[in-house]
């Protein structure tokens, strides 16, 4: 396939990519208006961090899909991109709990904080949702629909698994090259011994569970067609 002609056929998706841009600005607009109205506090700057993150799963999505699509020969890269886009996906959906942070402060009225978060909890989730879209489209072409599916509900389990890693017990997804050895040292004993955990097996059953219903849900409004039939 020519490039350029592979471009042209692929337009349809760059209205898509604008939307995700704008929407992640309109975030960083408004907290960036909180910033302004409180005379520089920094409080929830970390968002604007856990969204840079949320983008992370997404432009790797992207260079898979890239070299799937352009680069064949190249296929073998596309294994530590893959990679990469799992360690980091949980990151998208992680920005949900980030509602736990929500609380008056400085002055400021709690519907703008409320909508602040909302606002990025959104943007966290259609992030992800797009970047398992585009990971599950090119496993299904390279290999089949099972094998996407299998892919993508192993992801939502081990996002929401994720999710409980990164906020109850404050491992990040670099921590998997930086700090294996602790990481893996909190991990196994909950694998070998789950029911010991309780809270483990119940943030990561809820979490995962809502994960799927949301992204099923995503790929149906995509697949919904309102014309009326002649």
């Amino acid at each position: 396939m020519d490039l350029f002609s592979g471009l042209r056929r692929n337009l349809d998706k760059v209205p898509l990519l604008i939307v995700l841009c704008v929407s992640s600005c309109l975030s960083i607009a408004i907290w960036g208006v909180r910033f302004y109205y409180t005379g520089g506090n920094p409080t929830y700057r970390f968002l604007t961090w856990n969204l840079f993150l949320a983008w992370l799963p997404l432009c790797s999505a992207l260079l898979l899909w890239a070299l799937h699509q352009y680069a064949p020969r190249l296929r073998i890269l596309q294994w530590p991109l893959l990679l990469g886009w799992l360690v980091f996906f949980p990151n998208a959906p992680y920005l949900v709990t980030d509602f736990l942070h929500l609380s008056e402060r400085q002055n400021v009225p709690l519907w703008y904080d409320l909508m602040l978060i909302f606002s990025f909890a959104w943007n966290g989730l259609i992030l992800g949702f797009t970047a398992l879209w585009i990971v599950q489209e090119v496993l299904t072409a390279q290999y089949n629909r099972f094998v996407s599916v299998l892919v993508v509900c192993l992801t939502l389990t081990l996002s929401g698994f994720g999710i409980y890693l990164g906020r109850f017990l404050r491992w990040n997804s670099w921590d998997v090259i930086s700090n294996p050895h602790l990481l893996l040292a909190d991990i196994l004993p909950r694998l070998l011994d789950p029911l010991a955990y309780p809270r483990t097996i119940g943030v990561t059953l809820l979490f995962s569970s809502f994960l799927a219903i949301a992204y099923l849900t995503v790929r149906l409004l995509s697949q919904a067609r309102w014309q009326r039939l002649s």
